[in-house]
């Protein structure tokens, strides 16, 4: 099967790299396509992506192109990884909202919002380019934010499924401290992507998260970034999103004194492409494990294997709602366990979600929908109602500031903009 990586540039790719050379008998590539503009870092990741494969004995060819036609012509699958603006509009998204005294976060609050901004149209242009040259293709969007991203997908009518890596961390954090293999360790996670909870965690079909709670609380608390208290007191573990939503006003106040994770990422990024420049190195560098995305590569390519293998197996991904949380809309884009096959991904019945979940979800879900319109429709107006409608900011006037602020901030970002 041919595989394209739409920003194969990325420092995150030789991380997807040696998941496909580690899980080789899973999913059988015979070609890996990087497509990405930054012809630079393109040829340095490929390098040291041709160098894994090889090491591994992996029979897969690594492909480049600058341009996406090419690079994605014929493809069977296309995993889409982009950063519209790169670090430096991330330390905006990361910074501006601070100004207001709200969390500054790439992916959550105004942070979010710009970053939807920016990508929403790239990301449906280059679904649209790809459905010309590859019309079978299954879309993997792990691009942020990936529930808005992947509701805009989905609604323009395109075969894709969001995936994020806080599910299978978690699974994996719980199965080391249970000592088990991961693949015996179920979640029954819940939400919208970057705002989940784990409310039952099964090993051989018994709920084992209370034991989690008793006996490593203080762990799951430390990472999780919440006092422990709070979990016992839930009985449910949220994602470390959730203390931005939980603990904003102490973010906050955080952020205003540190760096920004851009700032911290940038350089993390540079030290990598000079791992990566070196024609000895052909291997994942230790230091990939700060970039983020831990994991990523494993549940890329479990995913990948169940939509082009025998399927059947289930995975936590961001799909159509379709029924399965009721108090939302049918086309809204969750953040739950579902089975894949080539069909794509089913959801089923689950339990009702508690009111204090159920009314964050709905909140944030609703802001979704108007991220969504004001990234394709565009205007101040729009932006200002989608932060109107955020759950963190939720006041006129800082909706209006925020919306004229991110508005200058993006606008070469923004065609409807200039």
């Amino acid at each position: 099967m041919k595989l394209a990586v739409v920003g194969g540039g990325s420092t995150y790719t030789p991380e997807l790299v040696d998941g496909i050379a580690r899980l080789h008998t899973e999913l059988p590539v015979t070609e890996l396509s990087l497509v990405d503009p930054d012809t630079t870092r393109l040829e340095l990741v490929a390098g040291v992506s041709a160098r894994i494969l090889a090491r591994a004995g992996h029979p897969a060819r690594v492909t480049t192109s600058s341009e996406l036609e090419p690079g994605v012509a014929g493809a069977d699958a296309v995993l889409v990884q982009l950063r519209v603006g790169g670090q430096a509009m991330r330390h905006q998204d990361e910074t501006v909202p601070l100004e207001c005294g709200c969390v500054g976060q790439e992916t959550v609050g105004a942070g979010g919002l710009a970053m939807a901004l920016r990508t929403v149209p790239v990301v449906l242009d280059v679904a649209e380019r790809i459905a010309a040259v590859a019309p079978r293709a299954w879309i993997v969007d792990f691009t942020n934010p990936v529930g808005i991203v992947t509701r805009a997908l989905l609604d323009a009518g395109h075969r894709a499924i969001g995936l994020c890596n806080v599910a299978i961390g978690f699974q994996r954090r719980f199965a080391a401290l249970l000592d088990v293999d991961p693949g015996r360790v179920a979640l029954d996670h819940v939400g919208l992507n970057h705002l989940t909870w784990v409310r039952s965690v099964y090993v051989r079909g018994e709920d084992v998260l209370p034991r989690l709670l008793d006996q490593h609380g203080d762990v799951i608390a430390k990472q999780v970034g919440l006092p422990e208290h709070v979990l016992r007191t839930l009985g449910v573990v949220p994602s470390y999103y959730l203390r931005y939503f939980y603990e904003h006003d102490a973010v906050v106040a955080e952020q205003r004194v540190s760096p920004s994770r851009a700032s911290t990422v940038a350089d993390v990024e540079d030290k990598l492409l000079a791992i990566y420049a070196d024609p000895t190195v052909d291997t994942k560098p230790d230091l990939l494990t700060s970039r983020g995305g831990a994991f990523y590569s494993e549940a890329a390519v479990a995913l990948l294997a169940s939509l082009f293998g025998e399927g059947g197996d289930v995975h936590v991904v961001n799909v159509r709602n379709n029924g399965t949380l009721p108090f939302l809309p049918d086309n809204a884009v969750i953040e739950v366990p579902a089975t894949v096959t080539g069909a794509g991904a089913q959801t089923w019945p689950i339990a009702p979600v508690s009111p204090l979940l159920a009314g964050l979800i709905g909140h944030v879900s609703a802001y979704e929908s108007l991220a969504v319109r004001a990234a394709i429709t565009g205007g101040v107006d729009l932006v200002t109602e989608a932060l109107l409608a955020h759950p963190l900011i939720g006041q006129v006037s800082l909706a209006e500031r925020l919306a004229e602020r991110l508005v200058e901030v993006n606008r070469p970002h923004l065609p409807w903009a200039s």
